[in-house]
């Protein structure tokens, strides 16, 4: 009975979140990934632990409330940012999922090995692993990555928020681990605050996710149809392009209207697919794409770096713009 109280109610939340995501934004792939990583992440803290347990330099007591929070949590967390690296995480609904994913996996396993060695555990044990530490394990990683990729998509310091981020599960899991609070009423807590608070950053996300779409989606629409019809040059953007004749090679200003080009065509059908996958239908995949992606990186390696700044008024070029080109793949 322990074993099923503590491991169910995880995974039924991660369900939960999954539904949340109108926007379909989590992909099923990666999101087995997310748990495999957790519950290997689970085996190698549990080794790791008991080596440092073995060694009798450090008490039970002292590596669960100040040791083990701090591995547990670099462990977990190096499959966020891969992901991030990999431009797999987009929006924070999808971090939220991915990293709770982890959290779940990790959880999983902590908990059937903890079972398993303390036999004869009480039912009120079992529901305190399975709501309590489980859903600490993937509310921590959730946190972190909702804060890596908010400092993505801010364009602020990525190392700053990662080492802040870091601190705050850190602290969290180790204040947890204490159990100031008594362990049921922790659990209760968690119960409550915390599907409360994914709401919240749910709704809020995806309110800011219909906004760009619909902002950007239009004014890219409206800017390839100049190009289109010939009458890019005549545009403030198109101005700005000839006013780089004389800092660019004639060849490079080519690049450069190409990139735009493809870039603004490629764009338009990521966030077609996005909408699409909103309302429930399937996405448009067509057999040229992948081939359209290899020139756009060809492009952006033969304007450099210097190109792609020259061009940041006429395309914004940050993480989220770059992110939904991977929809595309």
């Amino acid at each position: 009975m322990e074993v099923p109280l503590s491991t169910i109610p995880v995974i039924m939340f991660l369900f939960f979140l999954f539904l949340l995501d109108s926007f379909k934004l989590v992909q099923k792939g990666i999101l087995f990934l997310a748990i495999m990583w957790g519950a290997f992440s689970a085996g190698l803290a549990y080794v790791f632990n008991n080596i440092m347990l073995d060694s009798g330099k450090l008490t039970f007591d002292f590596l669960s409330l100040y040791i083990a929070p701090g591995t547990e949590e670099i462990i977990k967390s190096l499959f966020i940012f891969l992901l991030i690296s990999r431009k797999r995480i987009g929006f924070m609904i999808d971090a939220v999922v991915y990293g709770f994913a982890v959290g779940t996996g990790f959880a999983l396993v902590e908990n059937s090995i903890y079972i398993y060695n303390i036999p004869d555990l009480s039912i009120a044990v079992g529901i305190i692993r399975g709501f309590g530490t489980a859903f600490m394990h993937g509310g921590c990683t959730a946190l972190l990555a909702l804060i890596l990729i908010n400092a993505k998509n801010i364009e602020g310091s990525y190392l700053k928020h990662a080492v802040i981020a870091f601190i705050a599960i850190y602290i969290i899991h180790s204040v947890f681990n204490h159990f100031y609070v008594n362990p049921l009423l922790q659990t209760v807590g968690v119960i409550v605050l915390l599907p409360l608070i994914f709401i919240l950053i749910f709704n809020r996300n995806e309110k800011q996710l219909q906004q760009w779409l619909e902002m950007e989606f239009s004014n890219e629409i409206e800017l390839l149809q100049l190009i289109n019809k010939g009458q890019f040059s005549g545009s403030r953007a198109g101005e700005y392009l000839i006013s780089l004749k004389s800092r660019f090679a004639p060849e490079l200003i080519v690049d450069m209207y190409c990139y735009i080009r493809l870039y603004l065509e490629l764009s338009i059908k990521a966030k077609r697919n996005l909408m699409l996958r909103e309302n429930g239908f399937p996405i448009i995949q067509e057999s040229d794409i992948q081939s359209k992606l290899q020139e756009l990186h060809m492009l952006k390696k033969q304007i450099g770096k210097v190109g792609e700044i020259t061009l940041a008024p006429l395309i914004r070029m940050n993480y989220r713009d770059l992110w939904k080109l991977s929809l595309l793949k």
